[in-house]
């Protein structure tokens, strides 16, 4: 991120910075990686925007990337930028022709073991 910051986006007055709700994805993370000086200038330029903890849109669009990567370009070298955009277009257009979508589903018994901290606990 601070390679980031201050080559490609040292100009930019805001970057925003999309994540999940991991507990590392924080300002403070900064602050645990490098002296106050260098930490407090490189968030003063930060926005972070939190996915919802529960059913993350960033899941889909990281399967999305991870398809594209695997259907469209894998195993290839594409030589310049033009090339890449009409191969990625070509591929979207298939895709979202489909009309595919995420089918979120768990059994009661998995979402009770893999989200116990979500589920009330009840004493007997």
């Amino acid at each position: 991120m601070a390679r980031l910051l201050e080559g490609r986006y040292a100009r930019c007055q805001k970057v925003i910075v999309v994540c999940d709700n991991l507990n590392t994805h924080t300002r403070g993370a900064f602050y645990a990686a490098f002296e106050p000086e260098r930490a407090r200038q490189l968030v003063r330029h930060l926005e972070f925007c939190y996915t919802p903890k529960h059913g993350s849109w960033l899941n889909i669009a990281e399967n999305e990337l991870s398809s594209v990567t695997r259907q469209c370009v894998a195993g290839r070298r594409i030589g310049d930028i033009t090339t890449l955009r009409e191969e990625t277009a070509a591929w979207s257009t298939d895709v979202n022709a489909s009309q595919r979508g995420v089918d979120w589903h768990m059994k009661i018994e998995d979402a009770r073991c893999k989200l116990k901290s979500v589920y009330p606990s009840i004493k007997a």
